[in-house]
Protein backbone atom coordinates (compact mmCIF):
# COMPACT_ATOMS: atom_id res chain seq x y z
CA UNK A 1 0.00 0.00 0.00
CA UNK A 2 3.10 2.53 0.44
CA UNK A 3 3.94 2.09 -3.02
CA UNK A 4 0.33 2.74 -4.16
CA UNK A 5 0.66 5.92 -1.78
CA UNK A 6 4.11 6.87 -3.16
CA UNK A 7 2.86 6.38 -6.98
CA UNK A 8 -0.31 8.94 -6.12
CA UNK A 9 1.99 11.67 -4.22
CA UNK A 10 4.26 11.43 -7.78
CA UNK A 11 1.78 11.16 -10.10
CA UNK A 12 -0.61 14.43 -8.46
CA UNK A 13 2.26 16.38 -8.23
CA UNK A 14 1.87 19.47 -9.95
CA UNK A 15 5.39 19.71 -11.98
CA UNK A 16 4.17 15.69 -13.40
CA UNK A 17 0.88 16.98 -14.47
CA UNK A 18 1.85 20.21 -16.47
CA UNK A 19 4.78 18.05 -18.16
CA UNK A 20 1.93 15.77 -19.62
CA UNK A 21 -0.15 18.73 -20.56
CA UNK A 22 3.24 19.90 -22.34
CA UNK A 23 3.77 16.80 -23.72
CA UNK A 24 0.17 15.92 -25.45
CA UNK A 25 0.17 19.77 -26.55
CA UNK A 26 3.82 19.09 -27.91
CA UNK A 27 2.69 15.94 -30.17
CA UNK A 28 -0.52 17.93 -31.49
CA UNK A 29 1.89 20.86 -32.32
CA UNK A 30 4.18 18.69 -34.03
CA UNK A 31 1.21 17.27 -36.34
CA UNK A 32 0.26 21.21 -37.34
CA UNK A 33 4.07 21.70 -37.91
CA UNK A 34 4.62 18.78 -40.05
CA UNK A 35 1.50 19.08 -41.74
CA UNK A 36 2.96 22.95 -42.73
CA UNK A 37 6.39 20.94 -43.83
CA UNK A 38 4.46 18.38 -45.90
CA UNK A 39 1.41 20.40 -47.43
CA UNK A 40 2.97 23.36 -47.72
CA UNK A 41 7.02 24.24 -47.59
CA UNK A 42 8.28 21.20 -49.48
CA UNK A 43 6.09 21.79 -52.78
CA UNK A 44 7.08 25.48 -52.84
CA UNK A 45 10.58 23.70 -52.15
CA UNK A 46 9.58 21.42 -55.10
CA UNK A 47 8.30 23.66 -57.35
CA UNK A 48 11.85 26.09 -56.66
CA UNK A 49 14.41 23.14 -56.73
CA UNK A 50 12.50 21.86 -60.45
CA UNK A 51 11.13 19.09 -58.78
CA UNK A 52 14.09 17.34 -57.30
CA UNK A 53 12.97 14.42 -55.12
CA UNK A 54 15.74 13.82 -52.56
CA UNK A 55 14.63 10.27 -51.67
CA UNK A 56 15.28 9.08 -54.90
CA UNK A 57 19.08 9.29 -54.68
CA UNK A 58 21.21 6.71 -53.26
CA UNK A 59 24.62 4.58 -53.71
CA UNK A 60 24.40 1.15 -54.99
CA UNK A 61 26.59 -0.86 -53.46
CA UNK A 62 26.29 -3.31 -54.60
CA UNK A 63 24.08 -5.48 -56.78
CA UNK A 64 22.56 -9.43 -56.14
CA UNK A 65 20.67 -11.91 -58.44
CA UNK A 66 18.66 -14.08 -56.26
CA UNK A 67 16.32 -16.20 -57.72
CA UNK A 68 15.96 -14.51 -61.03
CA UNK A 69 15.30 -11.42 -59.38
CA UNK A 70 17.96 -8.42 -59.44
CA UNK A 71 18.62 -6.89 -55.77
CA UNK A 72 20.32 -4.19 -54.73
CA UNK A 73 22.22 -3.08 -51.25
CA UNK A 74 22.15 0.71 -51.70
CA UNK A 75 23.13 3.24 -49.02
CA UNK A 76 19.82 5.57 -49.35
CA UNK A 77 21.80 9.08 -49.26
CA UNK A 78 19.00 10.91 -50.66
CA UNK A 79 16.28 9.86 -47.93
CA UNK A 80 18.92 11.27 -45.11
CA UNK A 81 19.37 14.69 -47.17
CA UNK A 82 15.28 14.81 -47.01
CA UNK A 83 15.73 14.19 -43.49
CA UNK A 84 17.63 16.98 -42.76
CA UNK A 85 15.75 19.24 -44.89
CA UNK A 86 12.54 18.30 -42.73
CA UNK A 87 14.19 18.64 -39.62
CA UNK A 88 15.72 22.22 -40.71
CA UNK A 89 12.27 23.27 -42.17
CA UNK A 90 10.59 22.09 -38.69
CA UNK A 91 12.99 23.69 -36.33
CA UNK A 92 12.84 27.44 -38.15
CA UNK A 93 9.01 26.76 -37.89
CA UNK A 94 9.44 26.41 -34.03
CA UNK A 95 11.74 28.97 -33.63
CA UNK A 96 9.57 31.67 -35.62
CA UNK A 97 6.48 30.29 -33.29
CA UNK A 98 8.01 30.53 -30.32
CA UNK A 99 9.64 33.58 -31.09
CA UNK A 100 6.28 35.57 -31.33
CA UNK A 101 5.10 34.05 -28.13
CA UNK A 102 7.79 35.34 -26.26
CA UNK A 103 7.40 38.89 -27.82
CA UNK A 104 3.49 38.80 -26.87
CA UNK A 105 4.63 37.44 -23.18
CA UNK A 106 7.01 40.66 -23.13
CA UNK A 107 4.56 43.17 -24.40
CA UNK A 108 2.13 41.88 -21.47
CA UNK A 109 4.77 42.27 -19.22
CA UNK A 110 5.71 45.72 -20.03
CA UNK A 111 2.11 46.73 -20.33
CA UNK A 112 1.50 49.03 -17.39
CA UNK A 113 -1.00 48.09 -14.69
CA UNK A 114 -4.20 49.88 -14.63
CA UNK A 115 -4.06 52.68 -11.59
CA UNK A 116 -5.64 51.98 -8.40
CA UNK A 117 -7.74 53.64 -6.41
CA UNK A 118 -5.87 54.26 -2.74
CA UNK A 119 -7.68 52.35 -0.24
CA UNK A 120 -9.52 54.31 3.15
CA UNK A 121 -6.58 53.28 5.16
CA UNK A 122 -4.27 54.87 2.56
CA UNK A 123 -5.93 58.10 2.54
CA UNK A 124 -6.18 58.51 5.89
CA UNK A 125 -2.00 57.74 6.72
CA UNK A 126 -1.86 60.56 3.92
CA UNK A 127 -4.17 62.82 5.50
CA UNK A 128 -2.32 62.51 9.10
CA UNK A 129 1.43 62.48 6.74
CA UNK A 130 -0.16 65.73 5.35
CA UNK A 131 -1.66 67.09 8.82
CA UNK A 132 2.21 66.66 10.31
CA UNK A 133 3.81 68.70 7.85
CA UNK A 134 1.69 71.28 8.24
CA UNK A 135 2.42 70.89 12.22
CA UNK A 136 5.92 71.32 11.74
Amino acid sequence: MALLKDFKEFAMRGNVIDMAVGVVIGAAFGKIISSLVDDIIMPLVGVVTGGINFTDYKFVIQQAVIDGQTQEVTMNWGSWVQTVVDFLIVAFCIFIAIKGINQLKRKQEEAPAPAQEPTKEEVLLTEIRDLLKERK
